[in-house]
């Protein structure tokens, strides 16, 4: 394994190292949002720590929050949610441990304060971490969600119950008419950009108008239709995409559709 260590990132320091790899204040509003939701949070127990290798520097992070604030819609009250894992910046620091390290520094934060165990949402491909890594340090899928997310834990206690995704997200999502919606939130900064180039395609490519709704706290993420909380498209009331996407991505999704 690579020589590293493992740094807790707070509201004072965050801006020196950066995050998702948006390391410039001035220039990224995408960071200087995410400072300011991480603020916000953090008194309620919002971490974020990073993964520093000797030699390649800043690899990775993992984001957790208690069950309570989770920006995803699952019932986790009492447990630590992760939001995010991500290590590997550079590809030649994947596979060396960090994100391992970095989990067991999140379960051993968890045992410290009390909580009932570690949950976390996970799905293959893009943006988030799939199952493989938390089943090797002893995590559980509990439950599932269409189209393919899963709700892992590693609990403290077998007998406490277990967490779950919210059972009313279909339900939410039949409050969204006709038309386009974009749902975002500044938890993942990788929106910011990203939906203001799909704004202009929906306009001028489509002819569609947007509706864009901020996710601006836990409660309205929690009450998001998609698994993935903090992002999400729904066209004519059916959701179209459940993770943050690409330009690209979203005009081929959107000329099957229209």
């Amino acid at each position: 394994m690579s020589a590293f260590k493992i740094i807790d990132l707070t509201p004072e320091n965050i801006g020196d190292y950066g995050v998702c790899g948006y390391k410039d204040i001035k220039k990224h509003v995408e960071l200087r949002n995410k400072i300011q939701w991480f603020t916000d949070y953090y008194p309620k127990g919002l971490r974020i720590k990073a993964v520093l290798s000797d030699e390649g520097g800043y690899q990775g992070m993992i984001e957790y929050i208690p069950g309570t604030y989770a920006h995803r819609p699952v019932e986790a009250d009492g447990y630590t949610f992760v939001h995010c894992l991500y290590v590997g910046f550079k590809k030649e620091y994947k596979g060396k441990g960090f994100g391992t390290a970095l989990i067991q520094a999140c379960i051993d934060d968890a045992k410290n304060t009390g909580m009932k165990g570690v949950a976390v949402v996970t799905r293959k491909g893009s943006f988030m971490a799939d199952d493989a890594i938390f089943i090797k340090m002893g995590f559980e899928i509990v439950d599932q969600a269409k189209p393919d997310f899963h709700l892992l834990v590693k609990k403290f206690d077998a007998k406490t119950e277990d967490p779950k995704f919210k059972e009313d997200m279909q339900a939410n999502l039949e409050n969204f008419g006709p038309g386009l919606t974009i749902l975002r939130s500044p938890q993942c900064p990788y929106t910011e950009k990203n939906v203001k180039a799909m704004m202009v395609t929906a306009q001028e490519q489509f002819h569609l108008e947007v509706q864009i709704i901020d996710l601006s706290d836990a409660e309205a993420a929690r009450n998001s239709p998609c698994p993935f909380g903090t992002f999400g498209i729904i066209f004519d009331g059916k959701l179209i995409c459940h993770h943050p996407i690409s330009n690209t991505r979203f005009v081929n999704i959107l000329e099957k559709l229209i």
